[in-house]
């Protein structure tokens, strides 16, 4: 029911501006009063907002591809202060997954953010893979994750509140799946819908795990394939298969929480989650923070089905050289490895697996222990050399 008084009070001060007062961009009256009759300054809103969307065409960049590269993150945040409180264990200086800050001899605050672009079309699956990606930072660092708030961007003048609905829904059933209470959030109006979550959960300070503990020796498993930003870009551009998007869509909403029990009981010290920078991009900083050189056995990394197809196709996003240009510098392909097979090892991924160092003596053990709990991709894609500045080599 149009509440015409109302209009015509708020588009008789608009048109006095010269400037619709939603969008100082549009003039009064705006194209959608033109083409609708709905004015959205007067809280009117389409009767037939879009519900049955494809999440993935209201953005540029998938998941975390939308993430800042390595190199532009490291140039805007030189020269900022680092943190001097004595309790600040783990601080941006790592560039590890999460902070982490000691509360007492027992307890430690394990703290993360993370928010992209949607990878999916399913609101729903969206929703949960927000939170399985937002969470698993938590997990990386050895911690249990016990809070969360959300942080959204949604058109919700051009999509359906349903929408929205969907995504909160699936994110808080994900959630509840890690034993995380959802204890409120943040919402914003924006043309590009985001979503993700900030997370605390607790660790103990003399039982952290980071990424710069890596030690010769150790064998290098990975928990879940490669591949999801392949194959999610050629999804954009109508070029990817249905059961492939399935594929790393069932991937990205599974939980790292077994893997990360795993880990724990296994003693591991050093380990990331590999996201948005790519595999190169994780074990770079691994490498580099540890002072190693680290091996990379390229066949041997599990990649989702489709994925060398598509990049044989040509298929490769920006976000892919955006990592490349970064982390390429530390890396030495061997004659005998692929071109396309170094490129894949560079493809952002959104709710990828953990990258975890073990003792080598530990690492069948640990992978059958992986492999027993319902995490079939783990495998063991490479091992630490020698100490050095820092060092990848692809054989």
């Amino acid at each position: 029911m149009i509440n015409y008084e109302k209009r015509k009070k708020i588009m008789g001060r608009s048109i006095a501006l010269g400037h619709c007062i939603c969008n100082p961009k549009d003039a009064c009256p705006c194209p959608l009063f033109k083409q609708k009759n709905v004015c959205l300054c007067a809280g009117e809103r389409e009767a037939d907002a879009a519900e049955d969307v494809r999440l993935t065409e209201f953005v540029e960049n998938a998941g975390c591809a939308s993430k800042i590269g390595q190199d532009d993150l490291k140039k805007a945040l030189a020269g900022l202060p680092r943190a001097a409180d004595p309790n600040v264990l783990v601080s941006a200086d790592t560039c590890d997954d999460a902070g982490v800050y000691k509360l007492d001899d027992e307890h430690a605050l394990v703290q993360t953010v993370d928010v992209f672009t949607p990878v999916v079309d399913d609101a729903y699956l969206f929703g949960r893979i927000a939170a399985a990606n937002s969470v698993s930072d938590v997990y990386a660092m050895g911690g249990r994750p016990l809070t969360a708030l959300s942080i959204v961007a949604f058109p919700i003048e051009r999509l359906s509140h349903r929408v929205l609905n969907k995504m909160m829904q699936g994110g808080v059933d994900a959630l509840h799946e890690a034993g995380v209470v959802l204890l409120g959030g943040h919402s914003i109006k924006d043309k590009e819908i985001k979503f993700g979550f900030a997370v605390t959960g607790m660790v103990h300070p003399a039982r952290i795990i980071t990424n710069d503990k890596a030690r010769p020796g150790d064998a290098l498993i990975l928990t879940k394939p490669i591949g999801t930003g392949v194959i999610s870009f050629a999804a954009q551009i109508g070029k990817s298969r249905p059961e492939w998007v399935e594929t790393i869509g069932r991937s990205m909403a599974e939980l790292n929480r077994s893997a990360a029990e795993v880990m724990i009981e296994a003693g591991v010290l050093c380990a990331t989650d590999v996201t948005g920078f790519g595999l190169m991009g994780h074990v770079s900083e691994m490498a580099v923070q540890s002072g190693v050189s680290i091996e990379i056995r390229a066949a041997d990394v599990p990649l989702f089905v489709g994925v060398r197809e598509l990049v044989g196709q040509g298929i490769i996003s920006g976000a892919i050289e955006r990592n490349r240009e970064f982390s390429n510098k530390f890396v030495e392909r061997s004659p005998g490895v692929p071109e396309d097979l170094e490129t894949i090892l560079y493809d952002p991924q959104t709710s990828g697996g953990l990258l975890m160092c073990v003792e080598a003596g530990r690492a069948d053990a640990v992978l059958t222990q992986l492999r027993g709990r319902g995490i079939a991709s783990a495998a063991i894609i490479g091992r630490v050399t020698e100490k050095s500045s820092g060092r990848i080599v692809l054989i």
